[in-house]
């Protein structure tokens, strides 16, 4: 049986793949800055956030216990794309990505005590070109402001405009669960 792990992250997707994988964990989350330094490569960029967040956790810990952290960014011609701000943020986001391969890199960051492991995972995805009606469209329906790229991979957006996908699907959900769970299966904590 696995030990039950703190997952410090508010998601319900990443909630929703530890579930899947029947991971035992309960969640605790603090308010982090998800800033870091501007000289960080782009995959390092997630771990440093995720591993903020963990640290957070971990302090407020009155015993050793088992943290997972994550964080996921979308980059576009080398250019980090966040959450939209608002509805035009989210339509300019969606017409940028349109018709374009773009990377979700997804940082994790597992700790218990002054052990931690940590790696990011890359997934190339492709949308088709995208109409403004079916910009509109998603934005209007789904709202996606809570999320990097200014959309779910696992809503309607995905099952309509993406062409394809390199690597793993459930990393652009916001965790590649099976590679956490190979981590967590192999390393010791």
């Amino acid at each position: 049986m696995m030990e039950k792990i703190i997952l410090a992250s508010q998601s319900p997707r990443r909630k929703q793949l530890l579930e899947w994988a029947e991971i035992p964990f309960e969640i605790k989350v603090k308010e982090t800055a998800e800033t870091f330094p501007p000289d960080l490569a782009m995959e390092e960029v997630p771990i440093f956030i995720a591993r903020e967040k963990a640290r957070v956790i971990q302090e407020e810990l009155l015993e050793e216990r088992l943290v997972l952290a994550a964080d996921t960014i979308v980059v576009l011609d080398k250019q980090i794309i966040g959450k939209p701000k608002d509805r035009e943020d989210a339509i300019n986001i969606l017409s940028a990505l349109s018709g374009e391969t773009h990377q979700v890199i997804t940082g994790v960051v597992i700790r218990k005590g002054e052990k931690e492991w940590s790696f990011s995972d890359i997934t190339r995805v492709q949308f088709h070109p995208l109409t403004l009606e079916q910009i509109t469209y998603y934005v209007d329906h789904y709202r996606p402001y809570d999320k990097a790229g200014a959309y779910a991979i696992q809503e309607w957006i995905g099952v309509v405009g993406i062409h394809s996908i390199t690597g793993d699907f459930y990393n652009v959900m916001g965790l590649p669960v099976s590679r956490v769970v190979q981590t967590l299966q192999t390393q010791v904590f």
